[in-house]
């Protein structure tokens, strides 16, 4: 098998699990931060300062995930099971970067490995990242290219990757739809809170403390009761629907 087929095959079947195989590194990060908070390696800075820091880190990846999502039409960009195109996006935050979801989740998935407080951690994780959504976006690339020909090439020729440039910048074709993102984060929010809230309170835990981040365990059981709310919407409701969106 020639290597570009072997590559897109690595990347279809990565995409389907794409949601399933990050919890591999999160495990290994719950280890890590264990070690770390047994051996009580003291921070450089406030360590409630520094868990702040993290979380808004993985905060501004969910951020980049909002201004994408809110703006792209139906059956496109976002949580598929299977690479799915009826149209190329080529505005928004398609104009400034080729994959800015995976620019949100990198960021998303960044903040937990950050709470490791591990510096070689870090940057396995980062080279784990590049490894595991180079071949996903590879794969995509390829059935983009092959379904879209000559308009996908012009439009990736001055569109890079991963790492946006802003002098590209096309205003959105769509206007933003709340609706779409209520119904399509709501995942992404609650996982987020849940991870840091359980290194928190695991943290404490190891510690033989029980000094909890209550604001943290607040913000996790809003946005649980927020994602309960979204599913009974979705499933008894047609608030959330979108003709197209």
């Amino acid at each position: 098998m020639a290597l570009v087929e072997e590559l897109e095959l690595q990347g279809k079947w990565l995409f389907k699990h794409r949601g399933v195989l990050p919890l591999l590194i999160l495990t290994l990060g719950i280890l890590v931060f264990v070690q770390s908070e047994l051996k009580q390696d003291p921070f450089f800075i406030d360590k409630a300062y520094y868990e702040l820091f993290c979380l808004l880190v993985s905060l501004f990846g969910l951020f980049i995930r909002i201004v994408t999502v809110g703006y792209i039409p139906k059956r496109t960009s976002g949580r598929n099971k299977n690479l799915i195109a009826d149209k190329l996006n080529t505005s928004g935050m398609y104009s400034l970067v080729r994959h800015p979801l995976y620019v949100g989740n990198f960021f998303m998935w960044l903040g937990p490995s950050m709470l490791t407080a591990n510096f070689w951690f870090i940057c396995s994780f980062c080279l784990f990242y590049r490894i595991y959504y180079e071949r996903i976006m590879f794969a995509e690339e390829q059935f983009l290219r092959n379904k879209f020909g000559a308009y996908y090439l012009d439009w990736a020729k001055d569109v890079p990757s991963f790492i946006p440039n802003f002098k590209n910048y096309i205003k959105p074709d769509l206007p933003f739809s709340w609706k779409r993102i209520l119904e399509k984060e709501k995942n992404g929010l609650l996982a987020l809170f849940t991870i840091f809230c359980f290194f928190d309170i695991l943290g404490e835990l190891v510690n033989g403390r029980r000094d909890f981040n209550y604001i943290l365990i607040g913000a996790w059981v809003l946005s649980g009761l927020y994602y309960l709310v979204i599913k009974f919407l979705e499933k008894r409701t047609t608030l959330l629907k979108e003709t197209g969106r």
